[in-house]
């Protein structure tokens, strides 16, 4: 882990707490499943979608638009993932 991915990724977990409380709890979700450091393919798409106005990423995380970008709608689709329960985090399994 290099010094300057983890501060990207804090900068990117910090970036992402929103003002409209569906994307804040989406974020929320997310960051519990993932690991602390965020590698390159998934911070860099993360960085645009949190550059986006609130009600315009929520109208992509909400499935009312699609990206144009494939590589945000992978990431638009990994946050749409249901939460782990208390079983799955007892397994290790990932939803």
């Amino acid at each position: 882990m290099t010094e300057a991915r983890r501060i990207r990724s804090e900068r990117l977990r910090w970036a992402s707490r929103r003002a409209l409380l569906e994307n804040d709890l989406v974020f929320q979700r997310f960051w519990q499943r993932q690991p602390a450091v965020l590698d390159d393919g998934l911070a860099a798409p993360l960085d645009r979608l949190l550059a986006m106005d609130d009600h315009d990423l929520w109208a992509l995380l909400s499935g009312r638009r699609e990206a144009a970008d494939p590589e945000l709608e992978k990431l638009v689709a990994l946050l749409r993932q249901p939460a782990l329960d208390s079983e799955d985090l007892r397994q290790g399994i990932d939803a």
